[in-house]
């Protein structure tokens, strides 16, 4: 009986502490507390840079990964044809790596940061496309005809860009021109130049008019697409001298593209130094 007593006491003691405790309700001093301590822990991160990039580097990279996988898969199972599944990856991962920017410190140090991630996947294409390494899932879901030494043409451009736009021109709007008009003007044109494109160019029967007009103003559209997103953040301050030159950059990457030049070279090369080298000038 005189141990039942004290564990009976002891039990409606943290039944008591319990109902305390459903029946808590945050005071404002409470709430003041809280936000204190998140603006705390926030602050230790925006000021240790180091810690913010690699953390940024962390979470671009897996989404970066993420999307190269879906689009891996897809290719295993043919869900769409190796042409379309190699343009979905044109288009989505350029762009959707271009909206984790704002994850990094504004610096130098958070541009190279970010250009580590493409400047991995370079070192990766350039193994494959020698043959050092064998896979075979990538090799489907970046290439024409299923040759994994096409990868070291339009992929190491491709992936070249991505870097040189996040080490050089860091949330600029000649980074915007140069990836909005690669990603989303080429891929969109070869699509839709695929599946409506009949009637051809008079200076290059492998491209279209609908292909080239789709490339003009799908790069115009991103571009000012992510012109706003980087302005509502500070980065840039939009004006309508850029939108302006985001067209004529827009204009001059389809015409570019349209060239038969492009083709002999490689239009992931032509397009993005034709936005970069006008972009300079005009933006």
């Amino acid at each position: 009986m005189a141990l039942a007593m004290p564990m009976l006491s002891v039990s409606c003691h943290w039944s008591l502490h319990l109902r305390r405790c459903n029946n808590f309700k945050p005071t404002s001093t409470s709430r003041r507390e809280i936000r204190r301590e998140v603006k705390s822990l926030v602050a230790m991160f925006s000021d240790n840079t180091l810690t913010t990039d690699l953390v940024a580097v962390g979470l671009s990279g897996g989404i970066a990964m993420s999307l190269l996988k879906v689009w891996e898969k897809t290719a295993e199972r043919r869900i769409f044809d190796q042409k379309m599944n190699r343009k979905l990856v044109h288009i989505s991962v350029g762009l959707a790596f271009m909206l984790c920017w704002p994850m990094f410190s504004s610096g130098q140090q958070g541009a190279l940061f970010a250009a580590l991630i493409p400047a991995i996947n370079i070192s990766k294409v350039l193994l494959i496309g020698l043959g050092i390494l064998k896979d075979d899932a990538t090799v489907k879901s970046m290439s024409r005809d299923g040759d994994y030494r096409e990868l070291l043409k339009g992929p190491l451009y491709y992936a070249s860009t991505i870097t040189l736009a996040s080490a050089f021109y860091w949330r600029s709007p000649i980074a915007i021109a140069a990836i909005c008009n690669l990603c989303a003007g080429d891929g969109m044109a070869d699509i839709m130049g695929r599946r409506f494109g009949k009637k051809k160019l008079p200076y290059n029967r492998n491209k279209s008019f609908i292909g080239t007009l789709t490339m003009g103003f799908t790069g115009f559209l991103a571009s000012l697409g992510y012109m706003w997103y980087f302005s509502s953040l500070g980065y840039i301050q939009w004006s309508s001298k850029m939108i302006l030159g985001f067209l004529v950059v827009s204009v001059a990457a389809a015409l570019v593209e349209s060239h038969p030049l492009s083709t002999a070279l490689d239009d992931n090369l032509t397009v993005p130094v034709t936005a970069a080298v006008l972009g300079s000038l005009v933006l």
